[in-house]
């Protein structure tokens, strides 16, 4: 039987670009996925302000959104972003941890469902929430 959990964290370990924005998993299992993605000066959108650019959040979501399928106990090992929506809340608080929480909550035959926040220190405030579809692939 296949480590689904495993084959997802050996992914995401791989991925260049995520392992560029300094991403880490902080867990997942079962469908839900949780990563941090550090605040870090090569990040910065604004640099006024210091806050992240919304490509790096955006990435971030993606690859959790993406790690939550792959560990669904119904999906395969692999997937593909379908489609991906992301509402921007507000900034991410400069100098924070931004941590993405990613569950995949249907699996279809063809196509996984994810919601995804992402949070900084401030729980209750959420940076970003996000919607997906995720191929699924038999």
């Amino acid at each position: 039987m296949v480590d689904k959990t495993a084959v997802a964290q050996q992914f995401i370990e791989a991925v260049p670009y995520a392992h560029a924005l300094g991403l880490t998993v902080d867990d997942i299992r079962g469908g839900v996925a949780i990563m941090s993605l550090p605040w870090s000066e090569h990040i910065v959108g604004d640099p006024e302000k210091g806050t992240v650019h919304g490509g790096a959040l955006s990435a971030a979501m993606d690859t959790c959104c993406g790690a939550a399928v792959m560990s669904h106990p119904a999906s395969p090992a692999l997937t593909a972003t379908i489609d991906l929506r992301i509402d921007y809340m507000r900034a991410a608080t400069t100098g924070q941890t931004i941590v993405t929480t990613a569950t995949c909550y249907h699996v279809g035959r063809n196509v996984a469902f994810v919601r995804a926040v992402a949070t900084d220190d401030d729980l209750e405030n959420p940076v970003a929430m996000a919607t997906g579809a995720f191929t699924v692939e038999r």
